[in-house]
């Protein structure tokens, strides 16, 4: 077996990781579920070192309508890009972050 694509060890951004042609095992069809359900708030718990923050990032980008980095997923044809969402993105990995 010949993987030509880097093992994203670390990476929480997932622009990064499709422009930088890493591995990725596409859960775009599990996310399109999860969103389909009609609810106020979804919970989602996961352990630690588990995609929490990569998860949080394609879900922007996904809110955002960037069509063309979900290329070649699930969702790619399953999504009403021309609808996009507000995002507010916190990240509270970096405890000196400023507010501009």
């Amino acid at each position: 077996m010949d993987i030509k694509a880097e093992l994203p060890v670390d990476e929480q951004d997932f622009r990064k990781l499709i422009n930088g042609n890493m591995l990725y095992v596409d859960k775009t069809e599990i996310v399109k579920r999860i969103l389909d359900i009609k609810r106020i708030y979804h919970f989602l718990s996961r352990p630690r070192r588990f995609g929490k923050s990569l998860l949080v990032s394609m879900l922007k980008k996904l809110f955002k309508g960037n069509k063309k980095l979900f290329k070649d997923t699930y969702i790619y044809n399953n999504w009403d890009w021309d609808e996009t969402y507000p995002v507010i993105h916190l990240d509270l990995n970096n405890p000196k972050a400023k507010i501009p």
